[in-house]
């Protein structure tokens, strides 16, 4: 039989209804103000584990950088502090799953078993039934990874080589993510957390590996990351940082939070080489239509993360179709030539592409970012958010949408005529004030096949 490691925090730390859940979660994402769009993801997040009301938005700045994992990492390692039971070593469950209010997620038994053998690795029920360090992580990587199996370490008293030891055991390739859960310092007044955090965060940075229980409770699983990035070359980069005091406590006895992430610089892809392989997607795909050109494969894994884009097909310097997706839905090569082959023959404005036009045309590929709500009093509050060239718009009602990528700011400046024709172009009456109307922004990482000849 089957054996389920329950929720236990559902309905105190985060919601336990399954739509307020992934409501709350969806908003805390949307939250994250970062607009530039992204090739490729973290190998390790670090990452907070209150309440969500309390470290929800700090937590959010970490998991919105998976955004491109969603179908490349199919494996979280997740280590999270002891609370309530104390182990010597790290615990591992007997379950064969992990439920929360979203679902259940597998625990992946062969890597378990694969770590077993480590004299510091143990199974524990009791150190894994009421922990919430790891159970609150779980819903935020269901939202952003999708499926994917889990490895849960409840870690007690280790060593940093024994720590670093067991993720190097489980390391993986782009396939596996490492999710340390730990927060700041506990209870002290916030001018006196914010310094005390200040410097934690400065030796984080630094890949400290005597980190204390005074400066994070999950100081032991963070140590053996931080050794272990550093072998390993990892670079990394704070995501945010604040204390209970900034969200929804007193000030008087806070808590502290950070994100982190861990990245691998040697398996970066360069934006030039991201546009040129993008490109030669785009224009096999619409080859193959026309009879002219064969498959080709694309093994990179950066070509398999979820990713939206526009493909814009210019014919003698002139719109000859331009088709793309607002939400990340496929991987990025599929979208890429799905959307090409779109652009060039089912753009509604156009008739197909004919095979005598196609050597006058050239492409132009755009990445978006993760579209982001935009809160606004009044249509003057809105247009001073926005900006001009920068900004690619959604604008929905009623409904109805459209969408104008940055590069129509060129020909509409104005930000009274640009949102005008964003709402004619998306069927939204005239009338309608912007107030009533959600507005998204998003921004492109485009590439033309001019500026790389």
């Amino acid at each position: 039989m089957e054996r389920i490691r329950r929720p236990a925090v559902a309905g105190t730390f985060y919601p336990g209804n399954p739509g307020q859940l992934a409501a709350e979660i969806d908003e805390l994402l949307d939250g994250v103000e970062r607009f530039e769009p992204r090739m490729g993801h973290p190998k390790a997040l670090i990452v907070p584990h209150a309440g969500y009301i309390y470290s929800g938005p700090v937590a959010a700045a970490a998991y919105d950088e998976l955004a491109p994992a969603r179908g490349i990492v199919k494996r979280v390692v997740l280590l999270g502090p002891v609370h309530r039971v104390p182990v010597r070593g790290l615990a591992l469950p007997l379950a064969d799953g992990f439920e929360t209010p979203l679902g259940r997620v597998p625990i992946d038994r062969a890597a378990c078993a694969s770590i077993a053998r480590l004299r510091q690795v143990l199974t524990s029920e009791p150190a894994h039934a009421m922990e919430h360090s790891l159970e609150v992580q779980v819903p935020f990587l269901q939202k952003t990874l999708g499926e994917f199996t889990l490895v849960p370490l409840a870690v007690g008293s280790a060593s940093v080589s024994e720590v670093a030891e067991t993720i190097d055991q489980l390391w993986g390739g782009d396939e596996t993510l490492i999710v340390i859960s730990t927060d700041l310092s506990h209870y002290h007044s916030y001018d006196e957390a914010r310094g005390i955090d200040g410097r934690t965060l400065a030796r984080i940075a630094a890949y400290a590996t005597d980190l204390d229980h005074e400066e994070a409770c999950g100081a032991t699983p963070l140590n053996g990351l931080l050794h272990l990035a550093r072998a390993k070359g990892l670079s990394i980069r704070q995501l945010a940082a604040n204390n209970s005091g900034d969200t929804a406590g007193g000030k008087g006895r806070v808590v502290g939070y950070s994100a982190f992430a861990l990245e691998d610089d040697r398996q970066r892809v360069t934006a030039d080489d991201a546009g040129r392989r993008l490109l030669a997607i785009a224009r096999a795909a619409i080859a193959r239509e026309l009879g002219t050109g064969t498959a080709e494969g694309h093994p990179d894994a950066w070509l398999g993360q979820t990713a939206a884009t526009f493909v814009t097909l210019l014919k003698d310097g002139k719109l000859r179709g331009c088709i793309g997706s607002l939400e990340a839905h496929r991987p990025l090569r599929e979208d890429v030539a799905a959307n090409a082959v779109a652009a060039a023959f089912r753009d509604p404005r156009f008739p197909p592409l004919a095979k005598e036009e196609w050597p006058y045309c050239a492409l132009e590929v755009s990445l978006l970012s993760r579209p982001r709500t935009i809160r606004f009093a009044d249509e003057a509050d809105l247009f001073a958010q926005v900006r001009a060239g920068e900004d690619g718009i959604i604008l929905e009602y009623a409904g109805k949408h459209a969408t104008y990528l940055p590069q129509v700011w060129e020909g509409l400046p104005d930000n009274r005529r640009f949102f005008a024709e964003l709402k004619r172009k998306a069927g939204i009456p005239e009338e309608t004030g912007l107030a009533r109307c959600k507005v998204l922004r998003y921004r492109v990482a485009k590439w033309k096949e001019e500026a790389l000849h």
